[in-house]
């Protein structure tokens, strides 16, 4: 698998996801993550921003610098960009709750 400019990105998970999506995300949302770190691995933050059901979108506040993608209503992939080194850190994969925090 290689994008049109040679480069893939690496995805690298924060050590919490691994348990968050052990025991708290439901298999369809596994499923849809799965599809995220694809496109996100071969294309980048500009290959999630095409797919529009990803409501792909900078956050702000506490989340300034890190960007959110939709995977279900509910569900959203928090993640951050190190472009430099063509890293995608996702940080948390979690229900829309992160305002109240």
């Amino acid at each position: 698998m290689v994008c049109h400019d040679d480069l893939m990105w690496e995805i690298q998970e924060h050590r919490r996801v691994e348990k968050q999506l052990s025991k708290l995300v439901p298999i369809e949302i596994l499923k849809r993550y799965e599809t995220w770190k694809n496109i996100a691995t071969l294309s980048g933050p500009a290959g999630l921003r095409r797919i529009k059901g990803f409501r792909d979108e900078a956050l702000t506040g506490k989340w300034f610098g890190y960007r959110s993608s939709r995977l279900s209503l509910k569900w959203r992939v928090i993640y951050q960009v190190i472009a430099k080194v063509l890293w995608i850190q996702v940080v948390e994969v979690t229900p829309h709750d992160y305002e109240k925090n």
